[in-house]
């Protein structure tokens, strides 16, 4: 039976030069491989080693990008080895079958989301009612799912943070910070859903998950087998599960060792290490 291999995109397989980390000294640096050019700009990278590890579990499992990344930012990136069967965008609301958007999966999604939760709009506006232009860049909508805000997070107030928390939770909404990025996502908009999916057309029977924020703890914890980097709001909050191997590097290598660790399952070895 197939191995099926889920894993979220940015600071889990995929890095900007910010996210990097490369606190070795210059000459220990590892050679990089960028993936994704926005605006004629060089945006996303991972290792050489890393790159030739994702070609391999190609070809061993059914690999699955997994993102709350809409269609469009994800269709940017250029990822090495076989162009992956199916593909999942904006937190589950999308599936992509060969590149193209599964229509009758994404109309599901937004029957569940109309019988269970508030509407977009209504988050928005108190989004733009509540959030202090002092601290909000930019207010975006994606794929008209759900929402969220750049911020400077240094201006932050942790206060306003909670009580978002709290006025979307009795709406059915769900709030997490990851990076410079306020989300808020509708409950039943789950990457977990969109991979169940996956893996009932399939027929795999053993399900591989890596993930570093909040968004991907409903992925990691349907998963068989799942790690977290050593960075990420995950990290952050110490956050685990019996399944759950919370690996101690930290930037790009994270992304390096997750993908060796997906690559050694695949092909039927033991972990490195036991869960933490």
């Amino acid at each position: 039976m197939p191995v099926l291999v889920a894993s979220d995109l940015d600071r889990t397989l995929i890095y900007s030069a910010a996210a990097l980390a490369l606190t070795m000294p210059d000459a220990r640096a590892p050679r990089l491989l960028c993936v994704e050019v926005h605006e004629s700009r060089p945006l996303s990278y991972m290792t050489e080693t890393a790159a030739q590890l994702l070609t391999d579990l190609g070809d061993a499992a059914v690999f699955v990008p997994t993102t709350t990344r809409t269609r469009k930012q994800y269709q940017r990136i250029n990822l090495p080895g076989p162009q992956p069967a199916y593909a999942i965008c904006a937190n589950g609301g999308h599936l992509l079958v060969d590149g193209a958007t599964d229509h009758d999966w994404h109309a599901r999604v937004l029957a569940r989301l109309a019988d269970e939760c508030a509407p977009l709009d209504e988050i928005r506006e108190h989004l733009m009612r509540t959030a202090d232009p002092v601290w909000v860049r930019k207010h975006r909508v994606a794929e008209d799912l759900f929402a969220y805000l750049v911020i400077e997070r240094e201006l932050l107030p942790d206060e306003w943070m909670k009580e978002l928390a709290a006025w979307a939770e009795n709406r059915g909404w769900t709030v997490s910070l990851q990076g410079r990025k306020i989300y808020a996502v509708p409950k039943p908009l789950t990457k977990s859903a969109a991979v169940h999916e996956v893996a009932r057309r399939t027929g795999a029977e053993l399900t591989l998950a890596a993930g570093d924020s909040l968004l991907d703890a409903d992925l990691l914890l349907a998963a068989d087998r799942g790690w977290r980097p050593g960075h990420g709001e995950l990290a952050d909050g110490k956050w685990t599960a019996p399944a759950i191997t919370a690996l101690p590097e930290r930037g790009v290598l994270a992304g390096e060792r997750i993908t060796r660790e997906f690559l050694r399952a695949a092909r039927g070895g033991t972990p490195a290490g036991p869960p933490a």
